[in-house]
């Protein structure tokens, strides 16, 4: 491991946080669809792209959007009540983090490593990032739609890089994998941390990301193994 790191780049779904949906009603309920059915129509590449690199950032057209593409006529009290029930689940997400994970990364920043998120995501998925706990800990927020570029392309990493005024060679990646976010930081040279805490796939997937992993990790706070190996947290 290099120990000249200088900043440690955070993915922030299924690394930092995860967006559960509960046990009352969500917006696939709204529907009466399945939640699969929901992911499905939901995550499709071409509407995801057009909000989460900041062409669509009218929360209530993204939501209509996803009910076109299901199918559904226009309904706006439909709408609505989906777009309220995305909105509180990402909120929660947001604010609810693992005591365990605040303590990671506050024990990082304090080692003097400064702390950079990059996400890919459209606006509804971080309207409440202000009020996140996590959101003091980082010197930089890199957001997919904010900026118009998405992991993995190169250029998100570059403008973090940019951000934080560092060579790739002095920066760590920590994230679940997705998106091929690993294989577009390793391509510019960062040291990449495949985290499995909060998403477990299968055996296959797993394997294949694993290529682009300079370290693997099953607990959020091995990452203090990995930076810090002579120090006791």
């Amino acid at each position: 491991m290099n120990h000249n790191i200088k900043v440690a780049f955070f993915d922030l779904f299924f690394t930092l946080i995860t967006p559960r949906y509960n046990s009352l009603k969500n917006e696939y309920d709204v529907l009466n669809i399945t939640k699969e059915q929901w992911e499905e129509y939901a995550e499709d590449i071409k509407l995801y792209t057009v909000r989460a690199t900041g062409k669509e950032k009218n929360p209530y057209i993204i939501i209509k959007n996803i009910m076109k593409n299901i199918g559904q006529n226009e309904n706006h009290q439909a709408c609505e009540e989906i777009l309220k029930l995305r909105e509180d689940r990402f909120r929660q997400s947001l604010i609810e983090i693992d005591p365990k994970i605040i303590s990671v990364l506050q024990h990082i920043k304090e080692s003097g490593i400064k702390l950079c998120l990059i996400s890919n995501v459209d606006i509804i998925d971080v309207m409440h990032w202000d009020k996140s706990p996590l959101k003091s800990l980082f010197h930089k927020v890199i957001f997919s739609y904010e900026v118009g570029f998405l992991k993995p392309n190169r250029e998100i990493y570059e403008l973090a890089l940019e951000e934080m005024e560092v060579n790739s060679s002095e920066c760590i990646f920590i994230g679940d994998g997705g998106s091929d976010e690993l294989k577009g930081a390793k391509e510019l040279g960062i040291t990449t941390v495949l985290a499995t805490h909060f998403l477990r796939r299968e055996t296959s997937e797993h394997e294949k990301m694993k290529i682009f992993a300079d370290f693997c990790i099953e607990d959020f706070d091995e990452i203090i193994e990995i930076l810090f190996k002579d120090e006791t947290f």
